[in-house]
């Protein structure tokens, strides 16, 4: 058993919704990884602007400033 948070059907529907016709599990597995160490990270700053405003509640707007300052 993995530690692994995203589903890998999940994963695999994102793949074929951009438009892959076939998908192999190790790609799956591949992005599966890249997906939950970048959405920690995102996660991570969106608390820290949570913090910084005085809130333990991260909301929608904190995610999405998390994302602006990564680009």
């Amino acid at each position: 058993m993995s530690d692994r948070i995203l589903p890998l059907a999940a994963v695999d529907r994102i793949i074929r919704k951009a438009g892959a016709g076939r998908v192999s599990e190790d790609a799956v597995i591949a992005l599966t990884e890249v997906l939950e160490e970048e959405g920690i990270k995102l996660s991570q700053q969106a608390a820290e602007f949570a913090k910084h405003a005085n809130r333990k509640t991260i909301v929608g707007a904190d995610i999405r400033l998390a994302l602006k300052q990564m680009k």
